[in-house]
This record gives C-alpha cells, structure tokens and sequence, in this order.
C-alpha cells in the first residue's frame, strides 16, 4: 500500500536588518533580535546589516567606525542567537546587486513617490541642503527587499509606508515590463515589550539618544558598572514605595523590563514588589538584565577577538545573499534589456 505524504509547507521568505549605527540596546533585543532568533526554525531568513543606508548623511560619516560598527552589529546578531547555518547572515555593502538593482529601480520610480514620504519629510525639514541618498534611499531599501523574492518584512508601524512604496515601485516595474517582482508584505510583529528611556520614559528608547545622552538606554555591551548605574539611577518618581494602581511611567517602564525578561505574569510580579521601595524593583531589574545580556557580552567578545573566523562567516553569508541576488538582478536586466 503506498502511503501519501502531505507536502510541506514552504517557510515564507523573511529580510530583516538594522543600520549599523551606535550600539544596540536592549529595546533592539526585546523588540527584534530575540523574536528573530525564536522565528530562526520556522522561516527562510536573510538578515543583514544596512550599512549602505547609513551614507545617506555624509558629513556624519566615519570611515574606520562605520566599517568596525557594521562587523560589530553582525557579531551580535550572532551573539544573540541567529545560527548562520541556519540564515543568511551579510552585510549590505558586501552584495553589490543591492546598489546596482536600487539604481535600475531608481530610474522607474516617480520623483513625487519619494517626496511623500513621512521620514524625507522629518529628516529634512529646517535643512538648508540636503544629500540625494536622504530622498532615494527608499528605493534602496526597495532593492534590499525585492532582490530576494521576499515574502514577508517585519515592520514597525514607523515603516510599513517603505514596505508600501516597495510594493508600489514592483507593481509599476510589473506592469511596465512584465511580471519580474514578487510583492512582499509588511509584518508587524505581534506587540512585544516597548522600552522606554531610563532617563526620560516618555520617549522609546533610542541608539541614538544613548550615544548624547549616558543614562538613557540599556547597551547590550554595557560593562557591569554601566549596567548598574544606568538601571539604579533610572527615573521612577517622589513616591517611596511601589503600588501598582499608581506606577508612574517611568516605575512602569522598569515592570515591563522585569517581565520580559523573566516571563513572570505581571500580576505576580506587581504582588511581589507592592508596599517595597523602589530600590528593590531596579535590584531585580539589574539581575535580570545582568543575567540576560553577560553571555550576549561574553559571545561578542569572543567573535570580535577572532576577527579572522567572524569575517569567514560574513563572506559566506554575503556569498548566499549573492547567489540569490543574481538570480533576480538578472531576471531584472533582462526586463529593461541591458547587461548580457
């Protein structure tokens, strides 16, 4: 008797990615890293590092640092648990097809589309000049995701309009030069813990607030004394003593740290501390975090101590992401009829 074995569905294609920009913190961990590593067995990944999005403010640019930030931010990719045997693991820059796709979607993308867009429109207001890359960059990011038949992005609510503008750039390609694109969706993850600032917890926390202002984020590459001083001077307010029904922003902010990290119902851990001071919640704060972040810290150490094997791992990772790119730059040449 022959037996039918059901097919298996196929993992959706996934691209995720971060500017290699200052140092992650522990907002990027919770609200990304962690849920990419969880997601790691149940998609067909690619995450990359976008250093090529960082030049779009020049006058900012360090060569030596960009170049050290972006091999940084893949060992902590890695750090925190993405196995590059099991995804694609690469730095933007490393895969030329990005650039060269981006330009060919750049010539068939309207100039009003990129004018709308909310972040040109926040990043230049007040600016006397602005660089070109500020208002094309979008279409870059186009390229990053449509050169890999991606299925899926994940998103924050702030960038489901470039997974938009994306679909809208493939559809006009589609449509003026045959079906060439895949059309992928904006994903926004199911709602994880929101950080805020320990100095301010009115506003998320943020790279590049953390690199003005000492105090404000928790680095996953923080020291131990960094770690301690940031979480026990963070702001609660003039109360002596937690009581749930009247957590200030700042006293909650440190609740949803504590529960995301150790999975500890909030009810419970709202029992635990009510009627204590507040030193005791950031105590227990600093040992969860402690005990969270040591071995990220201790595995990125490791990786950047062996620079020879971490840049192994990168150009292979830059080799599959290359495969996969050619496949579909080539696919788009041939639509507009240049290249051999």
């Amino acid at each position: 008797m022959t037996v039918s074995v059901p097919d298996t569905p196929a993992r959706p294609r996934v691209l995720s990615g971060m500017q290699p920009t200052d140092a992650l913190h522990l907002g990027n961990y919770l609200g990304a890293l962690r849920q990419w590593v969880a997601r790691q067995d149940e998609q067909d990944a690619l995450f990359c590092v976008v250093d090529l999005h960082v030049l779009t403010v020049p006058e900012a640019i360090d060569p030596h640092l960009l170049r050290h930030r972006s091999r940084a931010v893949a060992a902590l990719y890695f750090a925190c648990g993405l196995d590059p045997e099991r995804n694609v693991v690469f730095v933007q820059s490393h895969v030329p097809e990005h650039a060269e796709c981006s330009w060919l979607l750049t010539c068939t993308t309207p100039l009003g589309w990129l004018y709308r867009m909310t972040q040109f429109k926040s990043k230049s207001e007040g600016r006397e000049s602005v660089g070109t890359g500020l208002l094309t960059y979008p279409v870059l990011q186009a390229a990053d995701i449509l050169l890999y038949d991606t299925d899926e992005v994940p998103v924050g609510e702030d960038q489901v309009q470039h997974v938009e503008l994306t679909r809208d750039i493939a559809t006009r390609f589609n449509r003026l030069f045959g079906d060439t694109f895949v059309l992928p969706k904006a994903v926004i993850p199911t709602a994880g813990a929101r950080i805020m600032g320990m100095d301010d917890p009115t506003v998320k926390m943020s790279k590049s607030i953390m690199a003005e202002r000492p105090g404000h984020g928790i680095g996953l590459l923080d020291s131990p004394n960094v770690l301690k001083k940031t979480i026990m001077s963070a702001v609660t307010d003039s109360e002596r003593e937690f009581r749930s029904e009247h957590a200030s922003p700042g006293v909650r902010n440190l609740l949803v740290i504590l529960q995301a990290l150790t999975a500890e119902p909030m009810p419970e851990i709202e029992a635990r501390f009510a009627g204590r001071g507040y030193g005791d919640l950031k105590k227990a704060v600093l040992e969860a975090v402690t005990e969270t972040v040591t071995p990220i810290r201790e595995r990125f150490d490791a990786l950047m101590g062996d620079p020879a094997e971490l840049d192994a791992i990168l150009a292979r990772g830059a080799a599959a992401a290359r495969e996969r790119a050619a496949a579909t730059l080539a696919r788009v040449k041939a639509a507009l009829g240049v290249g051999t």
